[in-house]
């Protein structure tokens, strides 16, 4: 048996410009953190030639053509896996809230699968076949960025090249200001969940009418990564603040009535910016705001979940290997 162990992502800045439709005329850039909430994936070698998968659902086939889940057909298909094998998945969190949970999913998967048959695979090379599966072969409308912070972990600093080179800069800095940094970040769940494609879809078809605002978000990456970098940690309350404004205003649905309602409660108590992570349109409300309004905010926001997280240094890691 093996079990692989894959974080979850919270994206500051810079997103939307992972995609195709943008760094392929000029290079995009995120800045995004791994933390510690985990999609877990186990494989073992079933006791006939059929396979068994255990989601949400449970699939019994006899071949890998007839497996529904896509992501999992295609990683066993990359893996040249035809039978006798389980996979089981488990998750910290629920998927469709924004955390990358289905680029976690497939980094994991491939990682487990690798390991299965012996073989040691790198960050890059996990991001790129991930990157491969969802967006080569199953045409998803999403970005990089997810396949990337998942396999890598810790916090990064992202280019995506028109060549498709992407580059991985950590951004090093002390102790200190990640301290200060996560006594002033809140995760807030909606308590819905939504597709991110559909979201996605509609934001990509209007990408060319909004690329002064995607060149902008951009360039805020680049402005996170050098406050950050500098010690000014107070400086990314007003980074995500004016890349929400911008980002709600690409396409209808990835903000609405309570999102729009609860950012700006937040913000009358004390919170200097913040975001809703992903796609849109429900999911986590991330904020940014000062340790002493920290209760205030939360207070005023009794129908949102917080959920308590740390950042997460280790990208996709094996955890288990059986004898």
């Amino acid at each position: 048996m093996i079990i692989s162990r894959t974080p979850f992502r919270i994206s500051l800045a810079g997103g939307g410009t992972d995609l195709s439709a943008f760094y392929r005329r000029q290079p995009g850039a995120v800045v995004s953190t791994a933390i510690d909430k985990y999609m877990y994936i186990t494989v073992n070698r079933y006791f006939d030639d059929n396979i068994i998968l255990k989601y949400r659902r449970t699939e019994l086939v006899s071949g890998v053509e007839n497996i529904r889940h896509p992501i999992l057909r295609e990683c066993l298909r990359k893996a040249g896996i035809s039978g006798g094998i389980e996979i089981t998945s488990m998750a910290d969190v629920p998927g469709g809230t924004g955390l990358g949970s289905s680029s976690s999913f497939t980094v994991g998967v491939l990682h487990a699968l690798h390991a299965y048959q012996g073989e040691f695979c790198t960050a890059e090379q996990l991001a790129r076949e991930a990157c491969e599966i969802e967006i080569d072969r199953l045409k998803e409308p999403i970005g990089k960025q997810d396949q990337y912070i998942a396999a890598y972990g810790g916090f990064k600093f992202f280019e995506f090249l028109p060549d498709e080179a992407v580059r991985v800069d950590p951004l090093i800095c002390p102790a200190s200001v990640w301290a200060r940094l996560s006594q002033r970040v809140v995760l807030l769940y909606s308590g819905v969940t939504r597709k991110a494609g559909p979201l996605l879809r509609r934001a990509r078809a209007e990408f060319r009418s909004n690329e002064a605002v995607l060149r902008r978000m951009r360039d805020l990456a680049e402005s996170a990564r050098q406050e950050l970098q500098r010690g000014r940690v107070d400086s990314l309350g007003e980074i995500l603040h004016e890349g929400w404004v911008m980002k709600r205003g690409l396409a209808a649905g990835i903000s609405n009535a309570a999102i729009d309602h609860a950012y700006e409660l937040a913000r009358k108590r004390g919170a200097a910016g913040g975001k809703i992570l992903g796609a849109g349109g429900g999911g986590f409300l991330l904020l940014f705001c000062p340790p002493a309004k920290r209760k205030s905010i939360l207070r005023a926001l009794p129908a949102w979940r917080e959920i308590s997280f740390q950042l997460e240094p280790e990208g996709s890691k094996i955890i288990y290997v059986s004898k």
